[in-house]
């Protein structure tokens, strides 16, 4: 006896909603002074932030679901998702085959026909395997289809070296990925805003690629119960100096944050400035900043040709060249690919001796 085989299928969401152009207002944002306190007794996790985030718009919102490789059996390859397929079911919190062009390529469909998929990739470094979707489709639609077809999802997963994972499992995509028009780009450093972040990126139009480093998923901060929303595009003065302005993003921000307390020792007192996003980029307060120290070092965790820090520089030179005292520097990795051995990575790195070293340089 032989039996036809079956094709499995994603399981399908029930729902009633509207085409994704009738997607409700962004949340209301307050501002800094009026946000939530960042310290307080309640310590979470950043997987737990980033967790806590996606649950609490999945509750207020039937169209928001979770897809990717061992989200739900197995809660998460990092376990961001745990407990959230006991929460809302194999309906919202999707299995899916090791097939990152297919399930990216279906929860794009899926946005466009009005709900919000949240994409996790594993690492960033698989999401090559998605390009066209992701840089072809997803943040094109609106465009190609006149304004007729929007397409709100969030695609996030770990960036960058994650410790000794070697090259190919190590990539920084933001400077490839920050050069497609049409997305919104957010890199948090801290719990705080992860969550905050991310629960902007859920309620957003558009599609937002949230990168988030392996190396800080145990980091550890406050985090209020209360509901906030962080807004893209306004970054985070971290630490305040008249010295110099260091300007970062994701897990080099904690670098740059070490090298100030080095240089703190020595009386050099530098700014540490955290953009959060670099679509859409708040160049306005990198500018405020760099007007108060006339001096920036830009810290970024990708290959220095063609990187963040390169277009960030280039705008400072734009718009405030006559405030600087001195050429307006970058630091990034080293220009290899991206070494196994544990000293190497960490050389490889923009890391804190670096800073330093950079920072006596320019002064």
């Amino acid at each position: 006896m032989t039996t036809t085989p079956t094709t499995p299928t994603m399981p399908m969401i029930e729902t009633d909603i509207h085409p994704a152009i009738d997607n409700p207002e962004l949340p209301v944002f307050l501002p800094e002074d009026q946000m939530p306190s960042r310290e307080g007794d309640r310590i979470i996790q950043f997987r737990e932030a980033l967790r806590e985030a996606m649950s609490e718009e999945m509750r207020k919102d039937k169209r928001v679901f979770l897809l990717g490789e061992e989200v739900a059996q197995y809660n998460g390859a990092y376990k961001i998702s745990q407990g959230m397929l006991d929460e809302f079911g194999p309906k919202r919190i999707i299995d899916t085959p090791i097939s990152e062009n297919g399930f990216a390529g279906m929860a794009i469909a899926a946005a466009m026909t009005g709900l919000r998929p949240i994409v996790e990739f594993m690492s960033w470094s698989f999401s090559f395997v998605a390009a066209d979707p992701i840089l072809n489709n997803a943040p094109k639609m609106l465009y190609m289809s006149g304004g007729q077809f929007g397409c709100p999802i969030v695609f996030r997963g770990n960036d960058g070296a994650g410790g000794q994972l070697a090259s190919t499992h190590s990539w920084c995509v933001e400077a490839l990925y920050a050069n497609v028009p049409g997305l919104k780009m957010a890199i948090p450093s801290n719990p705080y805003d992860a969550k905050g972040l991310l629960k902007t990126a859920i309620n957003d139009p558009d599609p937002v690629f949230f990168l988030e480093s392996e190396r800080m998923l145990g980091d550890k901060a406050h985090v209020p119960e209360e509901e906030y929303y962080i807004p893209f595009g306004r970054a985070r003065l971290a630490r305040e100096g008249d010295a110099v302005t260091l300007v970062s993003f994701g897990r080099p921000v904690h670098f740059c944050l070490e090298a100030a307390e080095t240089l703190a020792a020595e009386g050099i007192e530098v700014d540490v400035l955290d953009m959060r996003t670099i679509r859409p980029l708040d160049i306005e307060s990198i500018i405020e900043r760099v007007k108060v120290t006339n001096k920036v070092l830009v810290v970024d965790q990708s290959w220095p040709f063609a990187s963040i820090a390169s277009e960030v520089v280039t705008q400072i030179c734009e718009r405030c060249f006559d405030w600087l005292d001195s050429a307006p520097a970058r630091l990034n990795t080293a220009d290899v690919p991206t070494p196994y051995a544990k000293g190497l990575e960490y050389d490889y790195l923009p890391n804190p001796e670096r800073i330093v070293e950079a920072v006596r340089k320019m002064l």
